[in-house]
């Protein structure tokens, strides 16, 4: 049965979408044995921005580094 106390989960900055959690002892019981709970992570944007939060957006997008997020996976599936 579903149901039980809600949970809380903090997320770590730079969680890409689509990441699955695992929560342990969180999840279905079974008999006298809890399972876990798993959670995805689904970042949502919004359609439309004012002009000044995108004016706020492309500021910080100036400040960051440039790197690329997928090299690091590149270069771990060249180990596989």
């Amino acid at each position: 049965m579903l149901g039980g106390d809600p949970v809380k989960l903090k997320v770590a900055a730079g969680t890409p979408n689509g990441r699955t959690l695992r929560v342990k002892g969180k999840g279905v019981q079974f008999g006298s044995r809890q399972g876990d709970l798993l959670a995805t992570v689904e970042v949502m944007v919004p359609g439309h921005l004012p002009a000044k939060a995108k004016k706020l957006l492309e500021q910080f997008d100036a400040e960051l580094p440039d790197e690329n997020p997928r090299q690091d996976l590149i270069s771990r599936a060249g180990t596989l």
